[in-house]
């Protein structure tokens, strides 16, 4: 349900959606998260336990409430539980495009686990 959001060196956990092509993210607007994606797109995310887990280095784009794809809002408070259009506080979401994504269990598994390079799939 929440991965790990790493921007201009800060670490936090946020809920968010995987469409299948990119990650959808909220916080509030004038957190430190969020101004910080704001000055600066880039952005690692981790997800999963430490022997089990996925890295996503990309690029954060803000996406305002009313740009968001109908459904998508939706979607969103479906799969994290929360709805962050119903707060009271102002939320921010981003939408954060993949340039290289790696995956691995152990050691063993350390060559050849990048499965995304420059925003595209490996074979």
């Amino acid at each position: 349900m929440d991965l790990w959001v790493a921007s201009r060196g800060h670490l936090v956990p946020l809920s968010f959606l995987w469409d299948g092509a990119a990650v959808l993210i909220s916080t509030p607007r004038d957190s430190r998260t969020g101004r910080a994606l704001r000055a600066d797109s880039r952005v690692r995310l981790a997800l999963g336990p430490t022997r089990d887990v996925v890295m996503i280095d990309g690029t954060a784009e803000a996406v305002d409430l009313a740009d968001l794809p109908a459904g998508t809002g939706d979607a969103f408070a479906a799969k994290t539980g929360f709805d962050p259009r119903e707060l009271a506080t102002s939320y921010q979401y981003f939408l954060v495009r993949p340039r290289r994504v790696q995956a691995w269990r152990e050691a063993d598994e350390l060559e050849g686990r990048t499965l995304m390079r420059d925003g595209t799939w490996l074979p």
